[in-house]
């Protein structure tokens, strides 16, 4: 890229970053340090604002760059996760924000201890959760470098490793400072730039085809060398049963991962009342289902526009579709135009992926403090001493997720989010709808579950293509691929459940009735909530 473009995408992304860390640095002065302010920002957020902060943190890398890119290279099967997506929070909004809202205090552990022995339920839920939410950083930090990369036009690993070591640093800032409030305000603002920025290239690519939506999708068609197949189902998981079963697994992992998100959960804490719960998810579904069907023309018109032969040139997984499609519109590279528009574009992505770890980073370390922490200091509470240790657990967090997003940097994002929603389908989900739905449900039954689906998604994950054995595998040099699917989806769901019902069986624990009683009045009335 030109040296105008490098300058104004700085000034922009320096633009962002300072007023972020000024709201970060007025928040910090403006707390009184409990657990509370720390983690749910003293629930004190209406429901449109919550609404715009969960979308902020739901609309990530993965959706703007990876998404778009999937639809791009692959036409009709990238809609998979567009789909999917949106899908996702039907579960959400009847089965779980209102109940989690009235059940817990700040993470999912609570909802679930609520009603067992509290130390071995925190410790695996609290497990789960940061591992779910490490992986879904990775796919942000994959993002970061791929974009940062084409801004400077190197592709070298020094410029990327730099890249994803600044923006671990400056999430660690946010979250160790800031807390949920600041996490939340740095949400919203994103989200608006985001919507924005889609908005805009939406109009842009719609102008360049007059409105015509028939003739954008031919072009795409016969631009992609795959002509009407690529408009029709089976370029990606069409190609034989295998690629059908891991069309299926992502699916699952896709519309029942979202109410397993453990900087979903929290985000429902931030609001005084369950029926603030319920709008805010109100609101968050129609930004994201705006957002998503806007990602579509945006695929689209990466295909027709750039052509997915520059966009796979550019990046391999497709990361970078987005940004080229802005250059491409604002009227090529050497224009005045390409260069604001791309700037502008590439500021957005980088800031969406700031504000998603903020978010993600500020739960993993609530699960670390609250669940993993306290449970360890066997019921001890020391609520400032607790809000110390989620400080500190965000740099653990983010040195791990930095490594771990330097390993995996030429996988696509959108497909390493897929790999988060399947550990969180398989381990948190089936936990949580037992706890609420289920009388007989036992300690034993909820670790099983929790255990019974994470150690099989990650187990399945490095037994897959995705590990070894295929040119585009993380090690593409050995091979111990044993499990054929890069999802593993549609084995581990259903053993999380299994597990916990298996648990629930034989063990000899006499479920509490009482307690049980006192959950379901709780969760479907808020009578007692915090």
């Amino acid at each position: 890229m030109t040296d105008r473009h490098q300058a104004l995408a700085l000034v922009l992304f320096s633009g962002f970053v300072a007023v972020t860390l000024a709201i970060t640095t007025w928040v910090s002065r403006n707390r009184h340090g409990s657990a509370e302010e720390f983690y749910a920002g003293g629930r004190l957020f209406s429901p449109m604002e919550n609404g715009f902060a969960i979308a902020g943190d739901y609309m990530s890398a993965a959706s703007f760059l990876g998404v778009t890119g999937l639809i791009a290279l692959f036409g009709y099967d990238g809609l998979l996760y567009v789909v999917g997506f949106l899908v996702a929070w039907l579960v959400v909004l009847f089965l779980v924000a209102e109940l989690v809202r009235n059940c817990g205090r700040f993470t999912l552990a609570d909802v679930v201890a609520a009603r067992m022995s509290e130390r071995p339920v925190r410790i695996a839920a609290g497990t789960s959760s940061v591992t779910v939410s490490v992986l879904y950083l990775v796919a942000q930090m994959v993002g970061a470098g791929s974009l940062v990369a084409l801004l400077l036009g190197r592709t070298d690993e020094a410029a990327q490793a730099w890249t994803v070591i600044g923006v671990g640093a400056l999430m660690v800032i946010y979250v160790s400072m800031g807390g949920m409030r600041a996490t939340t305000w740095i949400q919203i603002v994103k989200a608006v730039l985001l919507l924005c920025g889609t908005i805009a290239l939406t109009v842009l690519v719609l102008v360049r085809f007059h409105g015509d939506v028939d003739r954008l999708l031919l072009t795409a068609a016969e631009r992609s060398g795959h002509g009407n197949a690529f408009l029709a189902p089976g370029l990606k998981y069409g190609g034989d049963w295998t690629a059908r079963f891991d069309f299926i697994s992502l699916g699952l992992a896709l519309v029942l991962g979202t109410a397993g998100l453990p900087h979903i959960l929290s985000r429902f804490y931030t609001v005084p009342t369950a029926r603030a719960a319920r709008r805010s998810v109100v609101w968050a579904i129609g930004l994201i289902g705006g957002f998503y069907l806007m990602t579509i023309v945006l695929g689209f018109g990466a295909a027709a526009v750039v052509g997915p032969g520059a966009v796979s040139r550019s990046n391999a997984a497709g990361n970078t579709a987005v940004p080229l499609l802005a250059l491409d519109l604002g009227g090529g590279a050497d224009s005045t135009g390409g260069t604001v528009l791309f700037a502008v574009v590439a500021a957005v992505a980088f800031a969406t992926i700031l504000a998603v770890v903020a978010g993600i980073t500020l739960a993993s370390s609530a699960s670390v403090a609250h669940d993993l922490y306290a449970s360890l200091r066997r019921g001890r509470k020391e609520p400032r001493s607790e809000v110390a240790v989620a400080r500190v657990a965000a740099v653990g967090i983010g040195v791990v997720a930095i490594a771990l997003g330097l390993l995996a940097r030429d996988l696509n994002v959108a497909f390493l989010v897929g790999l988060a929603f399947a550990v969180a389908a398989s381990a948190n989900l089936p936990v949580l709808l037992y706890s609420l739905f289920w009388r007989g449900f036992t300690t034993r039954g909820a670790v099983w579950a929790v255990y019974g689906g994470l150690v099989p998604a990650l187990g399945l994950v490095l037994l897959s293509p995705v590990v070894s054995g295929s040119p585009g595998s993380l090690f593409p040099d050995v091979d111990f691929q044993y499990f054929p699917l890069q999802n593993p989806g549609i084995v581990s769901i259903p053993l999380g459940f299994l597990a916990g019902w298996l648990g629930t069986v034989t063990s000899d624990e006499v479920p509490d009735e009482a307690k049980h009683a006192e959950t379901e009045v709780r969760s479907l009335t808020g009578a007692g909530a915090v």
